[in-house]
């Protein structure tokens, strides 16, 4: 008897040892987003830019380190690895975002209007 309550005693013991090694672990620099996500490395890594080229690739830039040792990598990103493309110091960046391209609609209106003007002279 005393040995089944001794089984009981280690599993009870054991499930409640799981949420506590998780919240231990969200705290420490190994855990939870680690240096992606975390307040303290939020400054060491972020997206500068991106550009889509096609499903599945894609050209980034990112920021990494901090104070004189930050540095920009231009990354190839594809579904099978990641390519650094150039390495270069931070630049200055823009404050306002540039007006979005035409959509293809647009574009072939203005190109309709234009015949349809070149036509009646």
């Amino acid at each position: 008897m005393t040995s089944g309550f001794t089984s009981a005693l280690w599993f009870v013991a054991i499930l409640a040892m799981i949420p506590v090694a998780l919240w231990l672990l969200k705290r420490t620099p190994m855990g939870g987003a680690g240096a992606f996500g975390s307040a303290a490395g939020a400054s060491l890594l972020r997206q500068v830019g991106a550009l889509a080229l096609a499903p599945g690739q894609r050209i980034v830039t990112i920021e990494v380190g901090q104070g004189e040792q930050r540095r920009w990598l231009v990354l190839g990103v594809t579904a099978q690895n990641i390519t650094t493309l150039h390495e270069m110091a931070p630049q200055a960046e823009p404050l306002a975002e540039t007006a979005p391209a035409a959509s293809f609609a647009q574009m072939l209106g203005r190109l309709g209007r234009g015949q349809g003007a070149q036509r009646a002279h």
